[in-house]
């Protein structure tokens, strides 16, 4: 059953900020709100996933930060939106599927900590929500990328918690779960301390920890946020 649309109180459209951690279900309440408010959702880890994937392609170091920047300038990403989130094309090629698999994802997870890398993906992302009505998630789109964002959300999750989500979303077996849930710890350390842009909630982000919340209760909070905001003159 789709989700039924908010119809807003103006015809202005807002910028909506969701960052968080791995886990704690950005995707999925950015996808779901994006179609309720009729709003693009940009998804600013598949563009990571997207050039990750290329340097795998293309034998190319997540550590060569210059090489890596050097990709992205002669990359081509787009974010087209379907029924339930985006389909991700790189150099006009359909890798929505390929990019979720296990090393685009650790691979994305590496280049991210780059900052040349970050500023090149910021800057793009920038370009495609310059006209507002888009919702965008990641790690650092509240503080780095739309700071003026006119609602930003903060999505967390006990690190358990997210474990089981993510080891449930990607079905991933029994067997390799203990090695899912170290690189999903790794990745949260790298995020959290990386130098350029770490994960951490903006000043007048809303903290919401989905830890005991089923999906439709954290949407139906982020659902009454956007009201609020749009209800403003």
């Amino acid at each position: 059953m789709s989700d039924p649309p908010i119809k807003p109180h103006s015809s202005r459209k807002l910028t909506i900020a969701i960052d968080g951690p791995a886990g704690a279900g950005k995707s999925t309440i950015a996808s779901r709100l994006a179609r309720k408010l009729d709003y693009v959702n940009l998804e600013s880890g598949a563009m990571y996933r997207a050039l990750a994937l290329k340097a795998i392609e293309k034998d190319i170091s997540f550590d060569d930060e210059a090489a890596l920047v050097k990709l992205a300038q002669g990359s081509r990403i787009q974010l087209e939106p379907v029924v339930g989130g985006n389909r991700t094309l790189l150099d006009g090629h359909d890798v929505s599927a390929r990019i979720r698999e296990r090393d685009v994802t650790e691979g994305a997870s590496r280049i991210s900590v780059h900052p040349k890398v970050r500023e090149w993906m910021v800057a793009r992302q920038r370009e495609m929500g310059a006209s507002g009505g888009v919702i965008m998630e990641g790690r650092d789109i509240g503080t780095k990328v739309f700071p003026d964002a006119e609602l930003k959300i903060f999505l967390d999750a006990d690190p358990v918690v997210r474990e089981q989500r993510r080891m449930a979303q990607q079905k991933i077996r029994r067997e390799v779960a203990a090695d899912v849930a170290a690189e999903l710890r790794q990745r949260d350390q790298r995020d959290r301390t990386r130098a350029a842009s770490p994960l951490v909630a903006a000043p007048d982000a809303v903290v919401i920890d989905s830890t005991a919340l089923t999906e439709d209760e954290v949407l139906a909070q982020v659902e009454e946020l956007a009201r609020q905001k749009l209800s403003q003159n």
